[in-house]
């Protein structure tokens, strides 16, 4: 008889490959879709064409991803963690945790921003494009609107907390700041119509929110 200590090593391990395997054929789905999303609009890509090129089943896609819709909202989910092993927003809540003044935080925001538009704004314009034709995604615009306006409000009470914000704003009027600083419409005019280097961008970004909400401008 085999000692059961090995047979359950076996098994653990066997789980973890196949965890592995899942999450690397998760982002080959979407790493297709996301390109055919972006070439050929949202309603010229069909589920069966993102299925081929990725080899996988639609039925897949469906139980595991929700189907056209909910590939989009895994394509923007995704965005928004950024590059490296630590998610964006978890970066993000540590550094507006830290013991820095406001004009520090809002630098480190703007420096976020750069990490993530480029991610998440050309699927959100996507979602909004089809929005108009298409019933799914119309809710799925309103989902992800909600989501950071929701966002924002938290960053705002966070920036309320570190000294030298203008005493005369109220959190909702930071939130709206916030969240127009991030819109995807900024990103695209002046990044990817008007190739600007991030850099400028982020500095646009920390240069606009800072007039506008910090006490010595």
């Amino acid at each position: 008889m085999d000692p059961a200590p090995e047979g359950v090593k076996t098994r653990r391990y066997d789980a973890s490959r196949r965890r592995a395997e899942a999450g690397r054929t998760r982002d080959r789905v979407l790493d297709v879709a996301e390109r055919m999303f972006l070439e050929r609009g949202y309603a010229a890509t069909t589920l069966a064409a993102v299925a081929k090129d990725a080899g996988v089943s639609t039925e897949l896609i469906h139980k595991t991803l929700g189907g056209k819709t909910g590939l989009v909202r895994e394509i923007q989910r995704r965005g928004l963690q950024g590059e490296g092993p630590i998610p964006a927003p978890d970066r993000s809540d540590a550094v507006a945790a830290s013991d820095i003044d406001a004009r520090t935080l809002l630098r480190e925001w703007s420096r976020f921003t750069i990490e993530v538009a480029p991610r998440t704004a050309p699927i959100l314009l996507l979602v909004r494009a089809a929005a108009a034709h298409d019933a799914d995604l119309a809710d799925l615009q309103e989902e992800m609107t909600a989501q950071h306006l929701e966002r924002m409000a938290l960053n705002a009470r966070r920036l309320l907390a570190h000294p030298g914000v203008r005493p005369d704003l109220s959190p909702d009027r930071i939130r709206d700041v916030l969240w127009t600083y991030t819109a995807p419409e900024l990103y695209d005019r002046l990044v990817a119509r008007q190739g600007w280097s991030l850099d400028d961008y982020a500095e646009f970004v920390f240069r606009g929110m800072s007039g506008q909400l910090l006490a010595d401008g």
